[in-house]
């Protein structure tokens, strides 16, 4: 998965939600990780199926 914030960029494992590349500052790292618990089913059945779709943001 892949996360922007502004001019940073972050690369995730979608199982275990690690970043595995990129520089997103701290704060950015925690909205990362709160969304994609809110997500994490939608996030790998879109991956396995490679069916994706557009998911809302954080309130």
């Amino acid at each position: 998965m892949e996360a922007v914030y502004g001019e940073h960029i972050g690369l995730f494992n979608i199982d275990t939600m690690e970043m595995i590349e990129g520089d997103l500052p701290g704060r950015a790292l925690k909205l990362v990780n709160e969304w994609a618990k809110l997500y994490r089913t939608e996030l790998k059945e879109m991956w396995d199926k490679h069916e994706f779709r557009h998911l809302p943001p954080l309130d």
